[in-house]
């Protein structure tokens, strides 16, 4: 499909299919994220795929809505600041590179036929516990795949 179509077909899917999502498919995903431009291409994130079967009590804690842990997996774009360019001022781009992967991630995705639904309003005191991230990473976002 065409990039025009591609974004146009792109919605926030609420309603997911327990069916597995092939490995193939997974990895063509995590690749366009690597793919995707980032300051100095430092890519200053980590992204961490968690299999819901089993963990949804844990994924209600980050984000209430049952469809969240209705997919096969989530995806959680983790920000490292320490690792990021930091423009002359100070400011640090760790939320733009890593937002821009997540971008890349939902776009591949629709592109090979997987909902995706960014997630922003979650809890990230239980984000950060569930993940076990070290007080130097930031969970950004997150989405069923």
């Amino acid at each position: 499909m065409d990039f025009s179509e591609l974004i146009k077909q792109r919605y926030s899917v609420r309603a997911y299919k327990p069916d597995p999502v092939e490995e193939e498919k997974l990895q063509q995903v995590l690749e366009a994220a690597r793919l995707a431009p980032s300051a100095c291409n430092r890519q200053p994130f980590q992204l961490i795929v968690i299999k819901t079967a089993g963990r949804e009590a844990e994924l209600r804690r980050v984000y209430h809505r049952s469809w969240f842990h209705q997919a096969p997996l989530v995806i959680a774009a983790v920000g490292l600041p320490g690792e990021a360019w930091s423009r002359r001022d100070g400011k640090n781009y760790v939320y733009v590179d890593t937002t821009i992967a997540m971008d890349y991630i939902t776009l591949a995705a629709t592109d090979l036929g997987l909902g995706t639904c960014w997630v922003a309003a979650f809890d990230p005191v239980a984000a950060r516990d569930i993940l076990n991230l070290p007080d130097t990473a930031e969970p950004v976002a997150f989405t069923p795949l």
